[in-house]
């Protein structure tokens, strides 16, 4: 394991004013055999029963959408875990290989041993997050999974082959569950990811030899549309530029197109009090009338019309408000904790 950043304080320094920025953790280990970059929010660095003494009660864990990238949720976890009063972690671990590892680790461990024939595929990514959490977090600790967009699929899957997890809440932010190839996003990204991704590795290898200030400024050209964004992506977005990791992303995206047909509406009914379901009004990954059709198939469950006209990708400018809105929705269920 390599550790990289400034690592978490004190609970007494972590309950600073509200104005500090609050600090991370950072890792870049390996899991499953693939490079992984996990961000920790909060003074608990181990969860595992055998390191750790005065384990908390609940683990909130991010599962992040395509480019599963952990920086992508850094102001998000920070915003989350304060409005959670800092009283309980919260992480995001990143997608197999979607991390571009520091100097002197590889993407792929160097080892005899495969642990997953396709890690960087999407049945692959739900297994890494079960590895993860298999070999990083005490079966003892009760999870809160907030997942978004694929990240949605991926934890249903996870809830589907591990039902021994000891899941309170699944939140799950603009779900792509079904028909991803049938939305009006899928049908513009199919063809090109499904029969010419190879075309566009040419450009990003050539792109990957610029000056990392020249990349920055390349992503704010490319996001120059929105009023306000997210510094953190704006250099988490440099990551892009690196071939590996756009081939890992393109990849698992290709997958995704080609896998995520049916709604698991067994699962779904067989979790549906642990579920929250939150859909945009104007998403063109999961379209309106996906929310329709799911609120009628389960009347009862927590399946919610997003009414702020926020964005697929809110992490990009709209970290904060998500947070805030999961903490009052949670609220309830951790007063009974």
């Amino acid at each position: 394991m390599l550790g990289v950043g400034e690592p978490a304080k004190g609970e007494a320094n972590m309950r600073s004013t509200s104005e500090e920025p609050v600090p991370l953790h950072e890792e870049f280990i390996y899991c499953c055999g693939a490079a992984t970059h996990v961000l920790k929010c909060g003074p608990w660095k181990d969860l595992s029963k055998d390191e750790s003494k005065n384990l908390p009660r609940l683990l909130f864990m991010i599962i992040p959408g395509n480019p599963g990238l952990a920086g992508y949720y850094r102001t998000f976890i920070q915003a989350l875990y304060c409005g959670l009063n800092q009283q309980y972690p919260v992480w995001v671990v990143s997608h197999a290989g979607h991390c571009k590892p520091p100097s002197g680790m590889e993407m792929i461990e160097d080892t005899d041993i495969k642990e997953l024939e396709d890690v960087f595929g999407l049945s692959g990514q739900v297994e890494h997050k079960l590895n993860f959490l298999k070999k990083n977090v005490s079966k003892d600790i009760k999870l809160v999974l907030i997942a978004h967009s694929i990240g949605c699929y991926i934890t249903l899957e996870m809830m589907k082959r591990a039902s021994e997890l000891q899941v309170l809440r699944s939140v799950l932010l603009f779900p792509t569950i079904e028909r991803m190839a049938q939305s009006p996003q899928g049908k513009l990204m199919t063809p090109l990811l499904c029969k010419l991704r190879y075309v566009l590795y040419m450009p990003v290898y050539l792109l990957s030899f610029l000056p990392e200030g020249v990349k920055a400024s390349l992503v704010r050209f490319a996001l120059r549309g929105m009023k306000t964004c997210d510094e953190s992506s704006i250099a988490t977005s440099v990551n892009l530029f690196s071939l590996d990791c756009i081939a890992n992303i393109l990849y698992m995206a290709s997958q995704e197109m080609m896998k995520v047909v049916e709604r698991d509406s067994t699962t779904i009914k067989q979790n549906l009090k642990k579920l929250i379901f939150y859909y945009g009004t104007g998403d063109k990954w999961c379209p309106q009338h996906y929310y329709d059709e799911i609120k009628m198939d389960f009347p009862d469950g927590d399946i919610r019309l997003c009414e702020k006209g926020l964005r697929h990708a809110f992490v990009l400018d709209a970290s904060k408000e998500m947070a805030a809105m999961i903490t009052d929705w949670l609220r309830d269920d951790l007063t009974k904790l």
